[in-house]
């Protein structure tokens, strides 16, 4: 995968998000941290739909279930201030990478306008891990 200058990295699973920006060169990337907003999680109305629709199937306990519905609402809620942040052109280029899980969720809340500039996903976990695991995972 390409990973040109300036392209911003999500990094997300249902109860984290990083933010990165490469730093380096295409050829040679370097993620540097940005400040992650603190996020409030609070569209549950729309976590507990993609729930439904995710656990017909499934049957849980009631706090199992409820704590699904917080990862929805965390990733619903990191989709929409992504969505915000390429609406307002502070991200031009952008890598979601996230559990399988999480990203499935964030893709039905993508704005039109940023899956223009995704320039790729990755159904991964790597929250907390190193950056040069991040870059090495983005490259193979």
């Amino acid at each position: 995968m390409l990973l040109p200058h300036g392209t911003v990295f999500a990094i997300v699973d249902g109860e984290n998000f990083e933010l990165y920006r490469n730093s380096g060169i295409e050829a040679e990337p370097q993620l540097t941290a940005i400040e992650t907003p603190d996020l409030e999680a609070t569209n549950y109305s729309s976590a507990a739909k993609d729930h439904d629709k995710i656990s017909r199937f499934q049957s849980g306990a009631p706090k199992d279930r409820l704590d699904k519905m917080e990862e929805a609402a965390h990733v619903t809620a990191v989709a929409q201030w992504l969505n915000s942040q390429v609406l307002s052109r502070q991200i031009d280029k952008l890598v979601v990478v996230a559990d399988p899980k999480s990203l499935g969720q964030m893709r039905r809340h993508y704005h039109k306008e940023l899956e223009g500039v995704l320039l790729g996903e990755v159904p991964k976990t790597l929250t907390g891990r190193p950056t040069q695991e991040i870059i090495r995972v983005l490259h193979s």
